[in-house]
């Protein structure tokens, strides 16, 4: 339980209610702050410390931790320096895409304890910090519209929000959203999904899921490779209204 914030909200008079809605943010998430001593988002956090009269680092202290897993941190480090980011998503919603609630759900199939994916899910809403910065990286996603179907969570309230999330995130100036239709016959980013990084002196590296840990190239030939199979995918995919309109169809299919 964070002390910190719950005797705050005591002080201040704020309930889960009152400061999720002036921060934006369900109720649910504004109550596990307080109970499970989650970090909020960076895009959140000023405000929650502002309405409860605190400094961010007096209701959390480890807001600057690392909280990423080791063999992920080399990403993570390459994604806040990048300045442009080019991924392809076949089975699930991007990371910095995702809501809290999504993240939670995804990442608790394979975490043992609340506790580590409390972690992962700070470490995931932590990374998307990158968008909301003063000069932040052109970001390209490409999504299979299947990841946009497949449901997470006990109902599609979840679903609905992190389409409606999706949609709000397309429209971000540093942000290009593009979705490959379900009718798309058999096409390369069925082989996986990959992220293309250009770094500010011109370097392009890769990262690759494994089965275990992330693949991470530099390697000349692997980009190139990777690079024609980027070109072919967006290709496939809708232009970037026609996708816009088809996430909002697809969040009001979510009951």
């Amino acid at each position: 339980m964070n002390l910190a914030v719950k005797e705050a909200m005591a002080q201040t008079g704020e309930t889960a209610e009152s400061l999720a809605a002036q921060v934006g943010v369900d109720p649910k998430t504004a109550a596990r702050w307080a109970r499970h001593g989650s970090i909020p988002q960076t895009r959140h956090r000023a405000k929650v410390a502002a309405v409860l009269g605190r400094d961010v680092l007096d209701l959390w202290p480890d807001a600057l931790k690392r909280h990423e897993p080791v063999w992920f941190r080399r990403w993570a480090d390459i994604e806040r320096e990048a300045v442009v980011l080019r991924g392809f998503e076949l089975a699930w919603v991007p990371g910095l895409l995702q809501t809290e609630a999504y993240a939670r759900a995804t990442l608790a199939l394979a975490t043992p304890t609340p506790e580590e994916v409390d972690e992962l899910v700070t470490a995931r809403m932590q990374r998307q910090a990158i968008l909301h910065r003063p000069e932040p990286p052109l970001v390209v996603a490409v999504i299979d519209e299947a990841a946009l179907r497949r449901r997470a969570g006990r109902d599609g309230k979840l679903m609905r929000e992190q389409c409606e999330h999706i949609a709000a995130c397309a429209e971000l100036p540093c942000m290009q959203v593009h979705v490959v239709p379900l009718d798309t016959p058999i096409y390369l980013g069925m082989g996986g999904p990959f992220v293309l990084a250009e770094l500010p002196d011109g370097a392009r590296l890769a990262h690759q899921d494994g089965p275990a840990r992330a693949h991470i190239t530099d390697d000349a030939a692997e980009i190139a490779s990777l690079e024609r199979s980027w070109a072919r995918i967006v290709g496939e995919a809708l232009p970037r209204t026609q996708s816009l309109d088809l996430i909002r169809r697809v969040a009001a299919t979510w009951t």
